[in-house]
């Protein structure tokens, strides 16, 4: 745990990091300490989203109807760079898992399971919006993914810390999907960039990956979460990406995704997926396969399958 950067540090260590910085009016007391009465920090890592639009900063630093701004501490945008957003305590993280939040405090790899939400975020974590649908259509920039990592790698580095206090939303949050891009990748990018020299890219960062889904673990839980307990989850990250996909495709409700339990309405919405492929009796029991995972992968853009 560490006290956070104050505005003045934060412009500093990401100018250091090698960044160009834009900096929004009032950012530097733009926050939601006063109206929560509760103080930023100690805190523990930074958190990476996308912000499933374009041309949001101005979102970013005022809210929604329902959420006020600031919604993160900085906004990457494709083409327009970094901006920063507020500092302080932001709206971004919301109700997070404890667990994971005590894993990015000790630096513990891999991240646990989240499956609760009964921490606040926004207490003890930056974080990072960077401008995309986040479909895994809409491409980032090797500019902007590049800037996103030295960001990480800046904040890291002012607090001693390594890239295992890095951390995407859907990694702490049940429900989540972003940031549209593996997380291990992102993390491997931070690490080769924390062992090079303040102001200096070791290596480029590489092309952002799509996230994986493991079809063995997939397919553990489709036979075990629907005679589990209620709640019970086997495989939160895959299982999570798959109902986004069947609900982008149509075979599943919004209100039945996001649990990361594999359950029996999944099960049907996925047996749906695998009659449109044209199988039948046993071959259509909703238990994923190779190929149909595959496609269902490649028309919602989701994911890849890794075996």
């Amino acid at each position: 745990m560490a006290t956070p950067l104050s505005a003045a540090k934060m412009l500093a260590a990401l100018k250091a990091e090698g960044l160009t910085v834009h900096e929004h009016a009032g950012w530097k007391t733009h926050n939601r300490d006063g109206a929560t009465g509760k103080a930023f920090g100690p805190v523990v890592g930074v958190l990476i989203h996308h912000t499933a639009g374009h041309g949001d900063k101005e979102v970013c630093f005022k809210g929604r109807s329902d959420l006020p701004g600031p919604l993160c501490h900085g906004w990457l945008g494709k083409t327009e760079g970094l901006w920063m957003i507020g500092s302080g305590r932001a709206n971004h993280a919301g109700l997070v898992d404890m667990d994971v939040l005590n894993a990015l405090r000790d630096e513990r790899s891999p991240l646990p399971r989240d499956d609760e939400a009964n921490a606040d975020g926004n207490d003890v974590l930056y974080g990072l919006e960077i401008e995309n649908l986040g479909n895994s259509k809409d491409p980032y920039p090797d500019e902007q993914y590049r800037q996103a990592v030295l960001w990480a790698a800046a904040i890291c580095r002012a607090h001693g810390w390594s890239e295992k206090s890095v951390a995407g939303h859907k990694e702490c949050q049940p429900g989540k999907i972003d940031p549209s891009f593996d997380m291990d990748d992102f993390r491997a990018a931070v690490k080769k960039q924390l062992a090079a020299r303040p102001g200096s890219t070791a290596t480029p960062a590489p092309s952002p990956s799509t996230p994986k889904v493991d079809l063995s673990r997939l397919i553990a839980a489709a036979k075990t979460d629907p005679g589990a307990r209620q709640g019970h989850v086997t495989y939160m990250a895959g299982t999570n990406l798959t109902e986004a996909a069947l609900v982008r495709l149509g075979y599943l409700g919004k209100t039945y995704a996001g649990d990361g339990s594999f359950g029996s309405t999944t099960v049907a919405a996925y047996a749906k997926w695998q009659r449109h492929l044209g199988y039948t009796g046993a071959d259509a029991n909703g238990i994923p396969g190779s190929k149909s995972l595959h496609y269902l992968g490649i028309k919602s853009g989701l994911f890849t399958v890794v075996a």
